[in-house]
Order: C-alpha cells, then sequence, then structure tokens
C-alpha cells in the first residue's frame, strides 16, 4: 500500500531511504548525541514519513519509521513519533512548498543559539547563495505548542533557523536539501567562530556586493534567506539598500556596541570550544 497521491513527491519507499541515509550522515558528523534530532519527508500533500522518539538516528531501521499525516496522526507504524514533530507540522503548513524538514543539534550552531547570535553577517559568499541568513527563534519549552510557534515567523521567508538554548532547524524541497542546508548552517556559524575570534578578522561583503550575490541566488531559483548584514550597514546614511540595519543596532564589524556585545559572546564560544576538545 502506497500514499503516494500527487505527483513530484517521492515514493514511500524512496523516501524512507532518505530519511535513513540523513539520519546516519547525522550521526556520523556528530550534529546529534543519544536519540536527540528528527527528521520528516511528505510523500503527498498530506502525508510524511518521520523518525521515532527515544532512537538514535545513526542506527534506524526501516520498520521504525512513522506514517503521518498534517494533523499530527499515525497512519502507519508501531513506533511513536517524537513530540518535536509539532515543529515540522507547523512548517509545512506555513509553507506547504517545503516538502523536507531536519532538525538536529550541530555543536557550533548550537552554541550560537545558546548564546543568542544570528548567523546574519555576511562574510561568507557560498552561504550568502546558499542559505542566506539564519535568525534565532526565541526560547520555547521542548514538545510544547510554543515551539512551533517560535519558528512560524521564518518559514516562508528563510531556509532554516537556530532554536534558541536548542538547535538548529532546516527544510528543503527535498530530504537531502534540507540535510545539505544544516551543514552549511554548521559551516557557516564554524566560519563565524574563526574568523570572529581566533583570527579576530572578519572583512564583511559591501551592500552591493551582497546584493550581486542575492540576485544570482535568485536566479539559481532560491527566493528565500532574507538577507546577511553587509560591511556598509555600519553607516546607515550611506548604505542605499532598505533592508541595512545600520546604526548602532548593525552587527557588522566595527559598528558600534551590538558588534561589540557581539564579538564577546564569540570570544566565550571558542574558549569553551576549544577546553572542551582539548586544544
Amino acid at each position: 500500500m502506497s500514499y503516494q497521491f500527487e505527483d513530484g513527491y517521492p515514493s514511500d519507499l524512496e523516501a524512507k531511504r532518505e530519511i535513513l541515509e540523513v539520519g546516519r550522515r547525522m550521526y556520523a558528523k556528530n550534529f546529534v548525541a543519544s536519540n536527540d534530532g528528527n527528521i520528516s519527508y511528505k510523500v503527498s500533500d498530506t502525508t510524511l514519513w518521520c523518525t521515532p522518539t527515544g532512537v538514535s538516528k545513526g542506527y534506524m531501521t526501516d520498520e521504525m519509521l512513522v506514517l503521518m499525516d498534517l494533523d499530527g496522526n499515525v497512519l502507519r507504524g508501531s513506533w511513536k513519533p517524537s513530540s518535536e514533530m509539532k515543529m515540522h507540522l507547523r512548517v509545512y503548513k506555513e509553507n506547504p512548498s517545503v516538502k523536507a524538514v531536519v532538525h538536529a543539534h550541530p555543536p557550533v550552531s548550537t552554541s550560537f543559539a545558546i548564546a543568542g547570535i544570528p548567523l546574519n553577517r555576511a562574510i561568507l559568499t557560498e552561504a550568502v547563495m546558499g542559505i542566506g541568513e539564519i535568525p534565532i527563534a526565541p526560547y520555547a519549552m521542548p514538545g510544547t505548542q510554543e515551539v512551533p510557534d517560535s519558528i512560524a515567523p521564518f518559514v516562508k521567508t528563510h531556509n532554516g533557523c537556530l532554536l534558541a538554548n536548542h538547535g538548529a532547524l532546516t527544510w528543503g524541497s527535498s530530504c537531502m536539501e534540507a540535510w545539505m542546508r544544516m551543514e552549511s548552517v554548521e559551516y557557516y556559524a564554524t566560519v563565524s567562530m574563526y574568523t570572529g575570534n581566533i583570527i579576530g578578522q572578519a572583512n564583511e561583503l559591501t551592500c552591493e556586493q551582497v546584493d550581486r550575490l542575492i540576485e544570482r541566488r535568485t536566479n539559481s531559483g532560491i527566493t528565500t534567506g532574507g538577507r546577511p548584514t553587509c560591511r556598509d550597514c555600519s553607516d546607515k546614511d550611506t548604505c542605499q539598500f532598505s533592508t541595512c540595519k545600520g546604526g548602532s543596532g548593525c552587527s557588522c564589524h566595527g559598528s558600534g556596541q551590538a558588534g561589540a556585545d557581539d564579538a564577546a559572546l564569540i570570544a566565550q564560544i571558542v574558549r569553551n570550544v576549544i577546553r572542551e576538545q582539548g586544544f
């Protein structure tokens, strides 16, 4: 029996294979510990396969996966889905074009989420073109309605977000795209950490450079991602872009107290990482 009703969706078999593969990659890269994280993949406008609760993502098997509808009803499977599926279901309802969602706890991205620092500086061309800026959803109690409510504002405009004091969430047109975006978020966070403190310098792109990258991003079919903060945002009066934050609230290098506060937080993150990894 198959719940694949619409063209453009993977078959049940294809969806489950991809979920298991992403789970193995997630565990192998230490993006999750123990039984953390969850993955879902739509196979029709109203149904999706998802990972079970209480199982390591690196050791899942086909029969553990659960078929649900968008109201959270279990249609097939003997395992219980995670309470965090509420977060996935909200993504699908807010943006029906999304077909897959990945939630993980990658160490550096999660550290930024704990520190309250969004990934929004235009320092990496690939990040601007691929995922854009990654905002932070406000803290929400796990397993409650607060979690889906916290991410709802970003689902139509961005490709992922950090979850305050929790982890990261990405989505996409396939399970593999959602996973690749998770990898990109962690890489963006790692580069931000290194340039922010270990090297101590990051040359942000100008607003003109950011604009051209976003134009290329749009031409490639990616219409979401927001606009990272550019170098010129340090002076609102000279920046020609309406999305520029500018002034004392701008997080660009050398742009005032907000930048200094972020630098101090990043420094603390780096010290903690170095201490934990024994560098």
